[in-house]
Parts: C-alpha cells; sequence; structure tokens
C-alpha cells in the first residue's frame, strides 16, 4: 500500500490567471491546429475538439454535422462499415475495442482497402496487456492510419502507448458526467493533473494527447488545452442535440434527450444483450434537455475559448499553453500525510 500526498487537481479546481494581452477582438484568435502524426506521418488541420464516441454523441449526423466546422467526432462502436462510408472521412474515428469481433473489424476492413484514415481504440481500462498488444496489432495492420488509444491517466502509460504505436493517447478515468467508475470502483484521477502529467510524457515522444471527460462549460475545455491538451473531447456537451439520434422525450412539456455511459447497465443491455455476471456497471442513465441543433453550442463553446486566449494573450490554440497560468481555487488540503509503502 502506498499514499502519495501530492495534490492532484481536477478543473474545478483552478482558473487560469489574466495576463496583460495586446490582442484587440476574440476575431484575431486561431482555433485551427495543424498536426503531423509521429507514426502515422498523415497531416491535419482543424479545430481539435471531438465529440466523443458514445451512443447519442459519435453518430453520424454528428460527424456530418461537425465536420462543416472542421471539428472530428468519434463514431460509435455500433455503426457498420458502410456507414463510414458515408461521411468526411478527415473528420471522423472510426471506433474498436480490443476483443476478437473488434480484429476481425480491422483485418476485414484492411483487406477491403477501406482501412480507416483515423481509428480510436477505445476501453475503460488502458493498463492491460492485451489492450496494448491490440494497440501494436492496430499500427502494424494499419500503418498510415492515425491511431487515439485509450484511456490512461498517467505517464508511464502514456508513454508505453506512444512507443506501441499509438499517435494520440486519450487520457481520463472517471470523470465524466455519466461515468461512475470513480464510485463503483474507488479508480480514478484528477483530470487537470492527469492532463499535465500525460501530456509532458506525450509530447517528449513527440505524442499527442485528448483529454477525455470532465468538461462541463467552455471554460473546462479551455483549461484542459491550458493544461497541455492537443485535442478535447466532449460527451455530454455534445449529447442532447437533434444530431443525437436519439428519440425526444416530452414530460411536463419539456423536452428530452436520453443519455447514458458506455458501460451503463442500460448500454450493456442494448448492444451486448445484457451485463456479464462477472462485471460492475461503471455508467449511469440521464435525460438531458433537448438543445436543438449542436451549431448553436458550438458557437457557444469555441466562442468560450477565444475569450480564454484573449484573457491570456494567446493569438492561436497552439499558444494557449504556454500562456497559461492556473491559479488553485480550493480549499489547501492536509499536506501533512507521509507516504506508506507496504
Amino acid at each position: 500500500m502506498r499514499i502519495e500526498r501530492e495534490v492532484k487537481l481536477d478543473f474545478k479546481d483552478v482558473l487560469i490567471r489574466p495576463k496583460r494581452s495586446t490582442l484587440t477582438s476574440r476575431s484575431e484568435v486561431n482555433l485551427n491546429r495543424e498536426f503531423t502524426f509521429p507514426h502515422s506521418k498523415t497531416k491535419w488541420k482543424g479545430i481539435p475538439i471531438v465529440a466523443s464516441n458514445m451512443d447519442g454523441v459519435g453518430t453520424l449526423g454528428m460527424a456530418k454535422a461537425l465536420s462543416k466546422q472542421r471539428i472530428m467526432t468519434a463514431l460509435h462502436k455500433f455503426h457498420t462499415d458502410d456507414d463510414y462510408q458515408k461521411i468526411n472521412k478527415d473528420f471522423a474515428f472510426v471506433t474498436f475495442g480490443i476483443r476478437e469481433p473488434d480484429e476481425a473489424r480491422l483485418r476485414s476492413l484492411v483487406k477491403k482497402k477501406q482501412t480507416p484514415k483515423f481509428i480510436c481504440i477505445d476501453v475503460a481500462n488502458g493498463y492491460t496487456q492485451r489492450f496494448v498488444d491490440f494497440v501494436k496489432l492496430a499500427r502494424n495492420l494499419a500503418p498510415d492510419s492515425v491511431i487515439m488509444a485509450g484511456n490512461v491517466v498517467t505517464g508511464e502509460m502514456t508513454e508505453q502507448l506512444i512507443l506501441s504505436g499509438a499517435d494520440i493517447v486519450k487520457v481520463g478515468i472517471g470523470p465524466g458526467s455519466v461515468c461512475i467508475t470513480r464510485t463503483v470502483t474507488g479508480v480514478g484521477y484528477p483530470q487537470l493533473s492527469a492532463v499535465i502529467e500525460c501530456a509532458d510524457a506525450a509530447h517528449g515522444l513527440g505524442g499527442l494527447v485528448c483529454s477525455d471527460g470532465g468538461c462541463v462549460t467552455s471554460g473546462d475545455v479551455a483549461k484542459a488545452f491550458g493544461a497541455g491538451a492537443d485535442f478535447v473531447m466532449l460527451g455530454s456537451m455534445m449529447a442532447g442535440h437533434t444530431e443525437s439520434d436519439m428519440p425526444i422525450i416530452e414530460k411536463d412539456g419539456k423536452k428530452f434527450i436520453e443519455f447514458y455511459g458506455s458501460s451503463s447497465s442500460y448500454a450493456m443491455d442494448k448492444h451486448s444483450g445484457g451485463k456479464a455476471n462477472y462485471r460492475a456497471s461503471e455508467g449511469k442513465v440521464t435525460h438531458m434537455p433537448y438543445k436543438g441543433d449542436v451549431a448553436s453550442t458550438v458557437e457557444e463553446i469555441l466562442g468560450g475559448v477565444r475569450s480564454t486566449c484573449t484573457y491570456v494573450g494567446a493569438r492561436r490554440l497552439k499558444d494557449l499553453s504556454k500562456c497559461t497560468t492556473f491559479l488553485r481555487v480550493t480549499q489547501q488540503v492536509n499536506t501533512s500525510l507521509n507516504a506508506y509503502e507496504a
């Protein structure tokens, strides 16, 4: 047993300190980024926000809407291969798990010369050897594809995944609004600190990170970029829209859309025929107020991030992390604990 006494922080624990700026308008801020991915060597330009690979978020409708603004979507796992042919492939990840059907599907796409340009390998626990081996397999099968893999929250595992073939490491365990992993398992890591530490590890190897989970406001998105995230994945902020492709529920004169975690019992009943008896549900179901078309939400998010950049003098999103100083705003914890090992 070991206790670490170093303080770890979530987005709510900090604010970004304003600095003198020569910017005169939000319109001067450039939110586009250009990347050359380390393994695939693919070049990409766009706004590095990714709609999450969740039911109700990573949909075809979402991909079509967001690609118009040069924003990415990670399609959820339950689309067909034919669905992928209907969207702009430059702004969509195809999501895989690490089970045998996922491997068979990837091999089939490669054989048919339909290898996805962007691949997302998504599991709740990115610390298993099986996961690392699948990342290596995917890199061998699809050497020219951009591979994003996760989720992890520590520097050493970030390095392992990059060395195994991932271009982007997805960072986050338990911070999502419909994820209850921290409650059910006691496992997790405060998201801001996870992003800072994983970004430092990834950038040292020329890799990239995607902050996944914990953002509920545009200010949180800005904090994730300020912490060093190259991409930010959004779930609940992108849910509840027309493009969610989910039924609209009317209750007491108000409209709602169902939103649930990928590891919830509801999701496992819907897609896997039920929850295996050796598993616990690590997600929950909620009803999200209907928000209309996603374009208005995206406008608010991007406007908020531009405002952040003007407060700290960052003309480009790329510069935001260099211009960011975080102020601790939560109460200091007792740091008198010693670190114990047994």
